[in-house]
C-alpha cells in the first residue's frame, strides 16, 4: 500500500495540471505588452499557471503587477535585454535537489526574472496532502542550481 501511494504522488509531480499539451502562451518571454487598465506599456518577465490558466508578471517603469492574459494585448515585440535566456521551459520535467525523502522529479510550472535571474515555479507538497497550509505554500521559486534537467 505504502509503494501505492509513493507511486501516485510522484505520478503527480511530473503530471503537468493543464493536461497533455501546453496550453497557448498570450505572450512570450520579454514580449513588450500594452496594460488596457493602466493604459501604459510593460514586458512580460515571468509566467506561471495558476487557478487553472497562465498568469503573467509584467514589468512596469514602477513595478511588477500579476495580470491575466485578458488584462493586457501583446505588441510581438521582444524587449531588449542582456541576460541569458532560461536554462528550463514551461511543462519541463526536472529533478529538484533536496535532502528530503520527497519524491524530486517535477514540472516546471513558472518562470520568473527577477534582478537579472531566473526563478522556476515548482510544486513542493503534493495538493493531495491533508494539511492546514494555504494553496500558496504547495509552490515555491527555486533558482537553477536547485534543479537538473531530466533527459527523455
Amino acid at each position: 500500500m505504502t509503494e501505492q501511494i509513493i507511486t501516485l504522488e510522484i505520478c503527480w509531480y511530473i503530471s503537468p495540471p493543464w493536461g497533455r499539451e501546453i496550453p497557448i502562451l498570450s505572450v512570450n518571454l520579454f514580449e513588450r505588452v500594452y496594460l488596457k487598465n493602466s493604459r501604459t506599456f510593460g514586458y512580460c518577465c515571468g509566467i506561471q499557471w495558476h487557478k487553472d490558466k497562465w498568469m503573467y508578471a509584467i514589468a512596469t517603469d514602477n513595478e511588477i503587477i500579476s495580470a491575466w492574459g485578458c488584462d493586457f494585448i501583446g505588441t510581438g515585440r521582444l524587449q531588449t535585454h542582456t541576460i541569458p535566456k532560461p536554462v528550463f521551459v514551461l511543462g519541463e520535467r526536472v529533478m529538484l535537489r533536496a535532502d528530503s525523502n520527497s519524491p524530486k522529479q517535477r514540472i516546471v510550472l513558472g518562470i520568473e526574472q527577477l534582478d537579472d535571474c531566473w526563478f522556476y515555479l515548482v510544486e513542493c507538497i503534493s495538493p493531495q496532502v491533508n494539511n492546514p497550509i494555504t494553496r500558496a505554500s504547495y509552490f515555491t521559486y527555486v533558482t537553477q542550481d536547485d534543479l537538473v534537467q531530466v533527459l527523455a
